[in-house]
């Protein structure tokens, strides 16, 4: 059996364009959503199975029916709950979610729809989490709540800042559930993040945002390979 030498890669992605560029730098997982300049949201079916027939490796779909907060009504969740019905059904190999309440806890009632709907895909809570109050006891509440993988930036700004509670997350799971670190990983800071924290799994964006030109208006996201590619040259020497 091959062991893996350094950690996982999930690669957040919008496009089909995006997608085949991570994967040929040498990502494990894609996040595939639309809008990542909002943060995310849930990506159209036409563009996940495009993305499905280009790529061989695992893809997770971002469930978020809007941008925003993470609280989410009843309507919301009906949405949420059909597109990862959709999304499994299509090929994903799990989704990702974030439901939270109004005080900064984890939402349970809906996290349990949620992961009922995903039936044996896998569930990862996203960087929702890194908005509650007490990220050591919500850690278990995913834990109970069949969620096997959590994206988080430690609470920090960005990964490297919020190092410590990701290592404190990382010994409290143990074999219980994956923590991912993500949120401003750069090949300057990655291989003392995974040996400060123990860490298993690291996850960046692949797209930067540029202002639009020609006949568009705002930012618009375009592949990031130089980006990805100096982590990957890290993390392969590390």
């Amino acid at each position: 059996m091959l062991t893996r030498t350094r950690p996982l890669v999930e690669v957040a992605v919008d496009s089909v364009v995006s997608a085949v560029m991570a994967a040929g730098l040498g990502a494990d997982r894609l996040e595939l959503c639309q809008d990542l300049e909002l943060g995310g949201t849930t990506p159209s079916f036409g563009l996940l199975e495009a993305v499905l027939e280009r790529v061989s490796i695992p893809v997770v779909v971002m469930i978020r029916p809007r941008p925003g907060d993470f609280v989410y009504g009843p309507e919301d969740l009906r949405v949420m709950e059909a597109d990862v019905r959709h999304a499994v059904r299509a090929g994903a190999g799990g989704v990702v979610v974030g439901p939270l309440t109004a005080e900064a806890g984890i939402d349970q009632d809906g996290l349990k729809r949620l992961v009922l709907a995903a039936g044996p895909a896998q569930v990862t809570f996203h960087r929702a989490f890194d908005l509650v109050g007490d990220p050591l006891r919500a850690l278990d509440v995913l834990v109970r709540n069949g969620v096997v993988r959590l994206l988080t930036s430690g609470g920090g700004t960005t990964a490297d800042a919020g190092r410590a509670v990701i290592g404190r997350l990382v010994e409290q799971a143990g074999p219980r559930l994956a923590v991912m670190a993500g949120g401003g990983v750069v090949a300057e800071h990655v291989a003392g993040l995974v040996a400060a924290t123990g860490v298993r799994e690291i996850h960046l964006s692949g797209i930067v945002l540029r202002p639009a030109v020609g006949a568009g208006f705002g930012m618009t996201p375009v592949p990031n390979p130089a980006r990805l590619s100096r982590v990957m040259d890290v993390l392969r020497g590390s």
